[in-house]
């Protein structure tokens, strides 16, 4: 656009034009914005009877301008949009109405710039917006002017006596009169800056000979260290010419890069050579030794558990100092089982050299011990397990902004976790997360400063080198990633970004630097941002939230129409997110006296972020740990005991009070792991106002998968969507389809336009009726458990998305499966989508994942949870099988995001895990989901009952205010059964024309709502009075204590799938028969070890 023109917008968001069109709420209001789905066009959008018709305007190979109007409408072409403009004021031009009444822009109010947050900048010019020509050419000579007296006054107070005279003479010259001279060249649109390129080659002329001489030996030289050449090669370089043209500081960088490639290259040959690490000794886990009690018969005695990481074994000794009673090597130590009433008690499941199963129970000090004992066993597990790829890494996040002061010696305590908050335990410390990701803000050290820095710490806390993955620098906004050695080749597909939305989002002070890559078969993505400062700026802070969103370009480029919250397995926001305390600043003294009693959660209900994020506006679906730390700005600097929350501007006293600005958030796909280990500040670094943040999180992770079974002779897998209906919350007149994009597809899919019906509040229903059949490029359940589906609605007119999801294939592991996901666009919710989903894979048995070892006691009884229910019939044994808290319906205080985006309807755990088939019985497996695909529903037991609708346990944090670190056993440990080999075809149901149709009512409906929603409404087959729900359980026998199995489901010519089942030893029912007493019906079995034969010899029990 070469002027100003009121109607359009730019590249504001499809949901901000209709706001804006509906707000002006006359038919013929217009205004032209830039295409989301194409570079380089425009939409247009026309208010039309309280709709938004919406059309394309492409530019030709000429760069002239057209209309994708109605057919049959002659197409024009436009050299400029307002000549487009106005020719359609005029009718009949192939729109819904002619063009009328153009909509103005909103002007935005930019961020006043903060001295110490952005370069030095030069004096003002003050050129003035005269239109005279003289008045312009006074103005520019008043400039130049006082440009050069600054110069020449600044060059007066400096010591030059180091400085050659003919140097000085140069430097003086160029103040006094090129740099006017340069000043002129700018406004005539020279931007060379002739009289600065003379100066510097005139004081390096010596040294353009000396680069010239010295590059070739250094690139003869960093060409024999490369170690992709044989030995054998020997290809002499091309000789550089004494001067080939570029600048001095060009050449310069050169040589730089050059002598530090040489010497990493040269270090990483010479110390692999030789084994040598670094100057540190390899990483090895001391051992560490744990006072417990062990629950027996009533009975406490003190006992101690010592950990051998490195041998794989766990010591069981009586006295701290006293010989070993018993030892248990990895592989025999089969599960760990937290307590869920009793934080600090956990049951060891063992095997004995007779093969026998002893659960053995211990309580620790306190939590923390307990979670360093759990964290030193998975290290074992991990340590010694025979995979070849790792399905579990630990991630440390951290944030500061230095306050532009450089760091002070030791800032260990920050990568350590240390401080205040949620922190681990100190048996942790040897445990070295996989990847480091550090973001700073207000960081005044160079690139190369700042990584020694950081890689220098992390050899001395961890004894590792580790590499650097990534570094990406926005002005003084920076994120570095680093990772182990052993993950190097592991790592693929690295990305970096950056988003300016400083000052007219032109200035770098303000934004966003981030890193992406793969690391094996998962995605992930790295955000870290510098927000607008000031409590009265939260709207300005969310704004550049959504910026960062729409041109933050990283991750798989394939994933256009998905922004970076949907285009990452796991994708974490750390940064200065400046969001304050929203208390009068009256209110300062009173702040600081309830940090000093450590009561934040009146403090944390004023947070702005919580409350924007409450509210939808910002950081959608994101999780946040619960904050048990106090505010980390701003600080008096070299003290932690006092907050400076006043500042004397010109403008008067300017209030910062004591606010949390530094956070993580995280948000990861449907139905993955991931357990916030640690989330807290440090208290020893204090160079800056803002104290550092870190955050410890334990991530699940998928192999890049290598199907062991012939591609020609393994059955097709498929993946069956239908009976979706879209919500859309647009006024768009329009039709719309869905796009199905995943790694696991060969190529993205597109379903036919739907149907749409207009409802009475805004909305649009769309059904797409027709059923969606995917074929994956490997069928393996090992492999498509892991994967995901990404879903976006788009419009057929103008191919912009209008909501994008994701859906787990994990949720349709056992039969089919409904499924209702939020839709989100740029950070917003447009709407919902609704269908089910059914997989059908090849034979195949899902291995056990390492985060599996870790499973939560099933020992709170869930009568006290039922509504209406006898608590005498439930047995205990039938308690919640739980790994977040909010299953079972406990509240916690937490400023967590309430809606996370997804729910399934899933079968029972212990139906489930009945399709497997009894320990005790050989028989087939039965089907046992409560729906069909085509809306039939399936035989259930007379004792059947309708569950309420539970938070999925498979997502998100856990009980924070509880401190637990582990109790998120995010995914379902049950083995893969193969579904039918057909789909079976959906057929409409009779009545509601609106909408597809939907198989019977949810037996079990994974949600995250925080809030208690209401169970579904029965079917008219399974009057639900006075029933109470369905106790989910992870126990094979689950179902079998309390009645007869379900007889199995004739399926004529399907055999009968038998697989294995999955180890969960967290009740004696899973124990061997020969090893207990029978059972009579509906009688449970205890929980306490049933081996009296302890052995008491300090032997190997391998």
């Amino acid at each position: 656009m070469q002027s100003y023109q009121p109607w359009y917008h730019g590249n504001i968001t499809r949901s901000k034009a209709e706001d804006l069109l509906s707000k002006a709420a006359r038919d013929g209001s217009f205004l032209i914005r830039d295409s989301e789905s194409i570079q380089g066009a425009y939409a247009l959008c026309v208010l039309y009877q309280n709709c938004v018709y919406t059309y394309r305007i492409l530019p030709n190979e000429d760069k002239k301008l057209s209309v994708q109007a109605s057919e049959g409408v002659p197409i024009r072409f436009f050299t400029m949009l307002p000549e487009l403009v106005e020719a359609y004021y005029s009718p009949n031009m192939g729109l819904v109405t002619h063009l009328q009444y153009s909509v103005q822009r909103e002007e935005e109010v930019d961020e006043e710039p903060e001295s110490n947050n952005i370069p030095p900048q030069l004096p003002p010019r003050n050129f003035t917006g005269n239109d005279v020509k003289d008045s312009d050419s006074k103005s520019s000579e008043q400039a130049c002017k006082s440009l050069s007296d600054t110069y020449l006054m600044r060059l007066q107070h400096m010591d030059l006596s180091a400085i050659p005279e003919e140097h000085q003479m140069a430097i003086q010259e160029y103040f006094r009169t090129s740099i006017c001279l340069d000043a002129e060249q700018v406004q005539n649109g020279n931007p060379t800056l002739p009289g600065l390129k003379k100066l510097t080659m005139s004081i390096c002329k010596t040294l353009n000979g000396e680069i010239s001489h010295i590059l070739p030996a250094l690139e003869v030289f960093h060409k024999a260290l490369d170690q992709q050449l044989s030995p054998g090669i020997c290809q002499c370089p091309k000789q550089i010419p004494a001067y080939s043209g570029q600048s001095v500081s060009f050449r310069l960088e050169q040589l730089t890069k050059l002598l530090y490639s040489i010497e990493d290259k040269a270090k990483s040959s010479v110390f692999e050579s030789v084994g040598y690490e670094g100057g540190h000794r390899k990483s090895l886990i001391p051992l560490v030794t744990f006072e417990v009690k062990q629950e027996s018969l009533g009975i406490s005695p003190k006992m101690f558990l010592k950990v051998d990481v490195e041998s794989g074994k766990l010591y069981f000794k009586k006295s701290k100092d006293g010989p070993e009673e018993k030892y248990y090597v990895h592989n025999k130590i089969l599960q760990l089982v937290k307590s869920q009433k009793m934080h600090a008690k956990l049951v060891i499941v063992v095997e004995t050299e007779k093969e026998k199963i002893l659960r053995k129970e211990f309580v620790f000090d306190d939590t923390k011990k307990r979670e360093g004992f759990c964290q030193l066993l998975q290290q074992m597990k991990n340590k010694h397990s025979e995979k070849p790829e790792p399905d579990m890494i630990t991630v440390f996040v951290g944030t500061w902004n230095m306050g532009n002061a450089g760091p002070p010696h030791n800032i260990s305590s920050w990568f350590q976790c240390k401080g205040l908050g949620k922190t681990r335990d100190d048996t942790a410390d040897h445990i070295p997360p996989d990847f480091y990701v550090i973001g700073t803000q207000e960081d005044p050290l160079s690139e190369r400063e700042w990584a020694d820095t950081v890689k220098g710490v992390l050899r001395n806390i961890t004894n590792i080198s580790f590499k650097q993955v990534a570094i990406h620098t926005l002005w003084n906004i920076r994120i570095v990633v680093l990772a182990k050695p052993e993950h190097e080749n592991r790592i693929s597909h690295i990305f970096s970004d950056s988003v300016k939305t400083g000052i007219a989002n032109t200035l770098g002070n303000k934004g966003a630097v981030g890193v992406s890559f793969m690391f094996n078969g998962t995605s992930f993505g790295f955000v870290n941002s510098h927000l607008t400062s000031g409590s009265e700026k939260k709207l300005r802070r969310n704004q550049n939230y959504t910026n960062i969103l729409r041109f933050l370009n990283l991750g798989d480029k394939k994933l256009n129409p998905f922004d970076i919250t949907n285009r990452f397995t796991h994708l974490f926001w750390l940064g200065d997110l400046n969001y304050r305390v929203e208390f009068p600043s009256t209110e300062a003294e009173y702040i600081v006296t309830k940090i000093k009693q450590q009561q934040y959660q009146e403090l944390l209900c004023k947070d702005q972020l919580s409350m924007e994020r409450n509210d939808g506006k910002v950081f959608l679906h994101f999780d946040e740990e619960e904050i048990t730390f106090p505010p980390t700005y701003r600080f008096e600097r070299d003290t932690r005991e006092k907050y400076a929350y006043t500042k004397a501007k010109a403008t008067g006293t300017k209030y910062n009070l004591p606010s949390w600005c530094d956070r993580v958030l995280r948000r990861s796909y449907p139905l993955v792991h991931v357990v916030c280990q640690a989330y807290g500040c440090t208290n020893d670094i204090m160079t800056s106002d803002h104290s550092p943040v870190f955050a410890s999180f334990e991530v699940g992770v998928a192999s890049q998968f290598v199907s062991k079974q012939d591609p020609n002779s393994a059955p097709q897998g498929g993946i069956q969507i239908m009976n979706c209906v879209a919500t859309l919350l647009t006024k768009s007149k329009t039709k719309f389809f869905i796009e199905y994009h995943s790694s696991c597809l060969e190529k993205t899919v597109k379903t036919t336009e739907g149907e749409n019906t207009e409802h009475s509040d805004g909305s649009i229903k769309v059904w797409f009726g027709n059923q969606v059949v995917l074929t994956p490029i490997i069928s393996d359940p090992e492999y498509l458990l892991d994967q995901h589906i990404l879903i976006c609605v788009k419009a057929t007119d103008c191919d912009e998305s209008y909501g994008e999801g994701c859906v787990a294939l994990r949720a349709a592991q056992f039969c089919y499966t409904e499924f209702q996901v939020t839709l989100t666009h740029h950070g917003e919710k447009t709407g919902t989508l609704t269908g089910g989903i059914q997989l059908h894979t090849s034979e195949g048995k899902p291995t056990e994942k390492l985060y599996d070892f870790i499973k939560v006691e099933r020992d709170d009884p869930v009568s006290s949870k039922c509504k209406g229910g006898d608590p005498n019939k439930y047995s205990i044994t039938q308690a919640h099988d739980i790994s977040n808290p909010n299953y079972m319906g406990v509240t916690f205080k937490s400023g967590n995001v309430i809606d996370k985006g997804w729910s399934y309807s899933m079968p029972p755990k212990h139906l489930a895990t009945a399709m497997q088939g009894s320990k005790d019985s050989k028989k087939g497996g039965f089907d046992v989901s409560t729906r069909s695909p085509t809306g039939k529903p399936c035989p259930m037991g007379e004792d059947e009952k309708i569950s309420e609708m539970f938070d999925n346990p498979l997502y998100g944090s856990m009980g924070k205010s509880h401190g637990w670190g582990k109790e998120q056993d995010l995914q379902q440990k049950d083995h893969f059964i193969p579904l039918d080999p057909l789909f079976a075809p959906s057929k409409p149901a009779d009545g509601d024309s609106d909408r597809p149709p939907v198989p019977t009512p949810r037996n079990r409906s994974f949600t995250c709502s925080e809030t208690k929603p209401q169970p579904p409404t029965p079917s008219t087959s399974h009057p639900s009075a006075n029933k109470k729900p369905v106790v989910p359980s992870r126990s094979e026998g689950g179902m079998a204590h309390n009645r007869p199995p379900v007889p199995a489901k004739s399926r004529p010519g399907v055999p009968e799938p038998q697989t294995p089942k999955p180890r969960d030893y967290r009740d004696s029912s899973e124990l061997p028969n020969k090893l207990r007493a029978p059972a009579r019906p509906g009688q449970s079995q205890p929980h306490k070890d049933i081996h009296p034969d302890v052995h008491k010899t300090g032997r190997s029990v391998k």
